[in-house]
């Protein structure tokens, strides 16, 4: 039987650290294991953001590399001089708007990249000199490469048949594919997770939640596509991040472990309880409306009055669930936080954070913003 790496042993490579699940993975990691070891690979691309790491960047132990997922000569290097033997892959393209205008850049970080640090993991790990060296490399994928349910149907499970419908499923199934190849046809010792929709600090302006709640703030329209009616299982990231340690400590070799919240919502019904939480947030507080002089609440109006429907996207899958019994029986996975704790714990993140967001809405991200949501 191969050796198995204990939590305390793994020295990690993260990709994508610098974004939005993989900063908050670092944290937690490094809350658990602060005298682990963890370099963070990052391009930081529009959505990495090193302030998402702030208190970890001079900590001992801890290293942080720019650079690209595709250079494998750089993560060959990173794996050789930090004596990395974990590698924990956040890194992707994943913004299924975006996927629609430039799906190319999907492929060429979703697939090709993925396959760079296998590459580079097998020649590292599995082609040493002085034999195999215990290791692990764990994916994060996500549930949007099932495909789309009906409102009766049962949730996904991890034996669900693939049926990406966009640009961006596609090339995530393609890159759990490679991975589970790689387990079977070299050895590699491979976990991969399926996640459902994350929330939570650190979260990029363009995705549902964090949109919704600074456009409140700055007095725009809160854009809803077509009906609202599409349904979404909402995960704390901080419970992903739990799930994905357990996965790493406990987790069986070759297997895939979805990880969701139990908690379904629709798109409609998410914007509206936002607005209701900041409503009541402004109303309990009167130095957020001199902060935020232009939210709707700060004026004596509604938030809601700024929900504006427009014109479904192409290929929109209606509903996505999670069945995440298997990593709750086998793993002792159970979600730590409530929705209605885990959403106020992110608005109130949002509201005492104005200067992590804050340089992140430029003109160039207002004009990305309109252009998406007009019509």
């Amino acid at each position: 039987m191969a050796e198995k790496l204990m939590p305390a042993e793994m020295r990690l490579l993260v990709t994508g650290g610098a974004g939005f699940i993989g900063a908050n993975f670092c944290h937690y990691w490094r809350q658990r294991f602060p005298q682990g070891h963890l370099v963070v690979l990052d391009a930081l691309t529009y959505a990495g953001n090193q302030a998402s790491l702030a208190g970890l960047m001079n900590q001992a132990g801890f290293h942080f590399a720019e650079g690209d997922i595709n250079d494998t000569p750089l993560v060959e290097k990173l794996l050789h001089e930090h004596k990395l033997n974990t590698i924990v892959h956040f890194a992707a393209e994943s913004h299924v708007d975006r996927s629609i205008h430039d799906p190319d850049a999907f492929l060429h970080t979703n697939i090709l990249g993925t396959h760079s640090l296998l590459r580079a993991a097998r020649k590292v790990w599995l082609d040493a000199p002085g034999g195999v060296i215990p290791h692990r490399f764990h994916h994060i994928s996500t549930d949007e490469v099932y495909g789309t349910l009906g409102p009766q149907d049962p949730p996904f499970r991890e034996d669900t048949p693939y049926a990406p419908n966009s640009p961006y499923a596609a090339s995530k199934a393609a890159s759990d594919h490679l991975v589970r190849a790689y387990q079977h046809t070299y050895g590699l010792r491979t976990t991969t997770s399926n996640c459902s929709n994350n929330y939570g600090p650190y979260h990029f302006p363009e995705k549902l939640i964090p949109l919704v709640i600074l456009n409140i703030l700055h007095g725009r329209p809160l854009p809803i596509y077509g009906d609202g009616q599409q349904v979404r299982d909402w995960l704390f990231v901080e419970d992903h991040c739990q799930g994905i340690g357990l996965i790493l400590e406990r987790g069986e070799e070759g297997e895939s472990y979805n990880i969701g919240g139990h908690n379904e919502w629709t798109n409609l019904d998410i914007v509206r309880l936002i607005c209701e939480l900041l409503d009541t947030a402004f109303a309990a507080d009167s130095s957020l409306a001199q902060r935020f002089p232009h939210a709707a609440p700060a004026q004596g109006k509604a938030a809601e009055r700024l929900i504006s429907y427009v014109k479904d996207r192409p290929g929109h899958d209606r509903r996505y669930a999670i069945d995440a019994s298997k990593i709750g029986r086998e793993l002792g996975y159970t979600p730590q936080h409530s929705f209605a704790e885990g959403i106020r714990k992110t608005v109130d993140w949002y509201l005492q954070h104005s200067d992590w967001w804050q340089p992140l809405l430029g003109d160039a991200y207002a004009q990305w913003v309109q252009k998406q949501y007009a019509g």
